[in-house]
């Protein structure tokens, strides 16, 4: 069976930190591009960041960039993203995804695999 599992939202702060993670099972972890959507109340969901297991490329939204770090460990089939200066617009259920076809940028299809989601909250 397929999971990604995410783990670390919650209630933080503007300009404080948190780090999510995914831990994925089921499939071949590191063949897979993984990372992050979100999803804020009212608003279209939007690709965060994402990392080519195989090569560690990675992508960043603009909005994201020089705040978030996302990294992959491949022994634990995890891949984290660190948020640093947290704003209140950060706020949204984060969902980890998984694509073979590779890291997606702006991309909305060709997502394999969906977690559940966890929410982050940022406060003003």
């Amino acid at each position: 069976e397929v999971q990604l599992v995410e783990s670390g939202g919650g209630l933080v702060q503007a300009g404080g930190s948190l780090r999510l993670s995914c831990a994925a099972s089921g499939f071949t972890f590191d063949v897979y591009a993984v990372g992050w959507f979100r999803q804020a109340p009212g608003k279209e969901r939007e690709g965060v960041s994402c990392i080519s297991v195989r090569d560690g490329s990675t992508y960043y939204a603009d909005s994201v960039k020089g705040r978030f770090t996302i990294s992959s460990d491949n022994a634990k089939n995890t891949v984290y993203l660190q948020m640093n200066s947290l704003k209140f617009e950060d706020t949204a259920v984060y969902y980890c995804a998984a694509a073979l076809l590779g890291c997606w940028g702006s991309r909305s299809y060709g997502l394999d695999y969906w977690g559940k989601g966890t929410l982050v909250t940022v406060s003003s």
